[in-house]
């Protein structure tokens, strides 16, 4: 029988109680897309850091990995992007959380490669190394790169250890998507006191949302980005911020605005764009160019022996169509939010494309108000993010703070894996629910057990109780959509509930606070998860690999049951070689070797699939019993 467990944490705290047992310094990151950065409140101002050369704050969201296992993030990495894509992993944000399923229509658009030719489990990223063995990274790994990166610019400017950050991402981001961005601090060493949606750290840099006069404010923030865009209306009541509504274009941005200038100057002077070096040159003329006229009205320049010029004119007469497709996600959103134009009391612009002069105008006109745009677009959520951890360490005391939960709440799933539920430092009362199956055919009860803890395997976690779902109808694994429900009110009393939605069935339990733990077990505890990060996500990593290539096997061996009418002697022979290896891999201990392993079966079974897909229609149009 699988075993699954939830932990839920009980008990009351204040936020300031929380976190200040852990380390002195609290920074805000903004990791994004395109360029990630870090900032910290100094002098009672937000402020974001620099590199070593005191000006560039923004870090490429770039992660290469050189031939012999050495790793380069940002700016150095930038020139690996055509000399060697395929170890250069970038836009690293958009695959956090992600099936391979939800990216099977786009993963060619990447320069490296993704694997996972199952559908619903988290992509990995296959790297070749100089032994010529393949090394795979998950998106949590890669992003901890980049985090690394940022907390050792930040150490390196106090000059002391930084351990706690807020970290923002899109308000669009699901329950998933946020616990890999919590995951990947935590692998990067940083207690993560709080994910914030990026439109809200953007109104608070703006110090919208920090004073008792913007109780009961709309706004709408516009995030036009390097890479995305994405609009959100929120809502401010109470000292939160409620996000009524968001829309955007995951592939609509500032490439998209170079590209256009790119076209233009094709159709007006023939450039010679055949190379791959060619079309990186033109794509760098051509940010040059739309960065020049946000200033001037003509940009003139050379390229490859020809003289190319464009007008602001000529520009904005590319540039109207995208635009234009940003404000029909303006008007989505509000309807969403069942709001017209005039409830909006704030235009906040986020994004270094809304620095584009014609972007201003169009979505002035179309909210018909002046928008805020005095902060520098590119930090504008990282310094919102600093906001709030400052808010957090207590420096702001006329700021509310709202009771949270201490430690991460969740359930033990296949492998001994801690599942949160309920993050630490989400605010309470709270509900929050996610969809579990079986893993194996006919199971009819599911133990669920409750933890409490920031580990990634239960064992290191504390138990807080368990409850059995019974009368499962008997199903083929992966059928059955059992609900897990955690409510934890005001009081601290957490109450889980299992149900399988098919037959109705379920179950609960309740857990009082007197479950709660003291601050100092808290806090060694969160140390604890921080000092083991690596070995924890290692752990992880190796189990959930065992766990994948355990289905894997199953299925392999059925689909040899099922099919063998048809299957020769030597492709029976051949799979059951795959499987043999793949079983030998899973005994061992190396997370890559059972990857690869699982490839190599996926590779030569999945034609053989197709072709029983198509022999069971033809059987079924036949009107013959399949099976």
């Amino acid at each position: 029988m699988a075993k699954y467990s939830i932990d839920l944490q009980a008990g009351k705290v204040k936020e300031d109680e929380a976190v200040n047992s852990v380390g002195e310094i609290i920074v805000g990151i903004d990791l994004g897309t395109t360029n990630s950065l870090v900032a910290r409140v100094k002098d009672g101002r937000a402020v974001a850091v620099a590199g070593e050369d005191g000006k560039q704050v923004l870090v490429p969201s770039i992660v290469h990995f050189r031939p012999d296992g050495s790793v380069v993030v940002g700016e150095a990495a930038k020139p690996y992007l055509t000399t060697a894509p395929e170890r250069t992993i970038y836009s690293v944000k958009r695959l956090l959380g992600k099936s391979f399923g939800d990216l099977s229509d786009v993963k060619d658009q990447f320069g490296y490669r993704i694997i996972d030719e199952d559908e619903d489990r988290l992509v990995k990223i296959a790297v070749p190394g100089s032994d010529g063995r393949q090394r795979y990274y998950s998106p949590v790994e890669l992003s901890a790169r980049i985090l690394q990166a940022l907390k050792a610019r930040v150490e390196a400017e106090i000059g002391s250890p930084v351990s706690r950050a807020v970290i923002t991402v899109p308000a669009y981001f699901n329950d998933a998507q946020r616990q890999a961005t919590r995951d990947a601090g935590k692998l990067a060493g940083l207690d993560v006191l709080r994910i914030v949606n990026e439109p809200t750290a953007s109104s608070l840099a703006y110090g919208i949302g920090l004073t008792e006069e913007d109780e009961g404010r709309t706004i709408a923030v516009y995030d036009l980005g390097g890479g995305t865009f994405d609009v959100s209306i929120l809502r401010i009541e109470q000292g939160i911020f409620e996000v009524l509504a968001t829309n955007g274009d995951t592939f609509l941005g500032g490439d998209d605005f170079d590209q256009a200038i790119v076209s233009y100057w094709q159709e007006n002077y023939g450039l010679p764009l055949s190379t791959t070096q060619e079309r990186g040159e033109i794509r760098l003329l051509a940010e040059r160019a739309k960065k020049a006229l946000s200033q001037e009205q003509t940009f003139t320049a050379e390229f490859r022996g020809t003289s190319v010029s464009l007008t602001r004119a000529e520009a904005n007469d590319r540039f109207a169509p995208l635009i234009e497709r940003t404000l029909s996600s303006c008007v989505r959103a509000l309807a969403d939010a069942k709001l017209e134009k005039g409830d909006i009391d704030h235009v906040i612009m986020v994004g270094g494309s809304t620095r584009v002069p014609l972007v201003k105008e169009q979505v002035s006109a179309f909210f018909e108000k002046e928008v805020n745009d005095t902060l520098d677009p590119d930090q504008v959520v990282a310094l919102g993010a600093a906001i709030q951890a400052d808010v957090l360490a207590g420096n702001q005391q006329d700021v509310l703070l709202l009771d949270i939960t201490p430690l991460s709440l969740g359930i033990e799933t296949v492998g001994g894996l801690m599942d949160p539920i309920i993050p630490r430092n989400s605010k309470v009362p709270t509900k929050v629910g996610r969809k579990y199956t079986t893993s194996v055919d006919g199971q009819v009860r599911l133990k669920v057990a409750v933890y409490q803890g920031e580990r990634d395997m239960v064992a290191d976690n504390r138990k807080l109780g368990e409850f059995i779902l019974n009368d499962i109808p008997p199903m083929p694994a992966g059928i059955p959509q059992i609900e897990i429900h955690f409510y934890l009110d005001a009081d601290g009393i957490l109450r889980v509930k299992a149900t399988e939605h098919r037959s109705g069935t379920e179950q609960s339990v309740t857990i009082k606070s007197q479950y709660g733990i003291s601050e100092e077990e808290m806090a060694l505890m969160l140390i604890d998860s921080l000092n083991h990060a690596e070995e924890d996500m290692r752990a992880r990593s190796l189990a959930e690999a065992k766990t994948e290539a355990n289905n894997v096997l199953l299925s392999a061996r059925k689909f040899i049951r099922q099919n063998e009418s048809w299957l020769s002697g030597e492709q029976v022979q051949e799979i059951g070689r795959f499987v043999d290896a793949l079983a030998a891999s899973v005994a061992g201990d190396d997370k890559d070797a059972i990857n690869e392993r699982m490839a190599e079966l996926n590779t030569y079974t999945t034609p053989l699939a197709h072709e029983a897909l198509d022999r069971n229609v033809a059987a079924a149009m036949r009107g013959r019993d399949v099976n």
